[in-house]
């Protein structure tokens, strides 16, 4: 009599497989949880950046603009006939710009140029628009500002200690960086007008403006 062998097969097998392609699709999916939830916090940190960075030059356009009592006092702001740059630019003390600024403090141009800066890369950084011409704009300020201020210099011109606390890095610098880092992230998406921005058809066609 013939004995007729009927393959079995193992219903581990198909449990272990099944088990297999389930831990698999669930390490998938948790990488990509984890992928997306880094892209997040990594938006929301850098629109932190960018509207806190923001508001340092708005806020320095409305203090010495309505002379709010911070670093202009009151009765003493632009539009009460005072000059943003007479106090600062008059006061240069070191560095190969020295003569240069004293010439500037307090003219008419230097005024209007310094506040217009201030409250168009003030308001266009908060609101998350331009960055790239508020980052260029932003980073000339800041140079500027350096060399008026000049880390380098150890002593002033009166031999005075210049109390520089780094003879390179300052809060310009740091200033200047954030603005260039938001403007290569693009950072205006997230709690920011930067995608309605890019659709402007003047922004699409002129990418500088993005």
């Amino acid at each position: 009599m013939a004995v007729h062998e009927h393959p079995h097969r193992s219903p581990g097998f198909h449990l272990s497989a099944a088990f297999r392609r389930h831990r698999s699709g669930s390490r998938s999916q948790s990488a990509m949880s984890a992928r997306l939830d880094t892209h997040t916090a990594q938006a929301y940190a850098l629109a932190s950046l960018r509207i806190l960075t923001g508001f340092v030059f708005l806020w320095a356009f409305l203090d010495k603009a309505f002379g709010l009592g911070y670093a202009t006092a009151s009765g003493k702001g632009w539009i009460d006939g005072g000059s943003p740059t007479k106090g600062f630019l008059g006061s240069v003390a070191a560095g190969p710009m020295q003569s240069t600024f004293h010439s500037w403090a307090g003219e008419t141009w230097a005024d209007w140029l310094f506040m217009l800066g201030l409250l168009g890369i003030g308001v266009a950084v908060m609101a998350g628009v331009a960055l790239w011409p508020a980052a260029v704009a932003g980073t000339a300020m800041m140079a500027l500002m350096w060399l008026a201020e000049w880390p380098p210099a150890k002593h002033l011109s009166d031999g005075s200690p210049s109390m520089s606390t780094n003879p390179f890095t300052d809060y310009h610098v740091i200033y200047a960086l954030a603005l260039i880092a938001v403007a290569v992230a693009g950072a205006g998406a997230t709690w920011g007008l930067g995608r309605q921005w890019t659709r402007l058809p003047i922004v699409r066609d002129h990418t500088w403006l993005h």
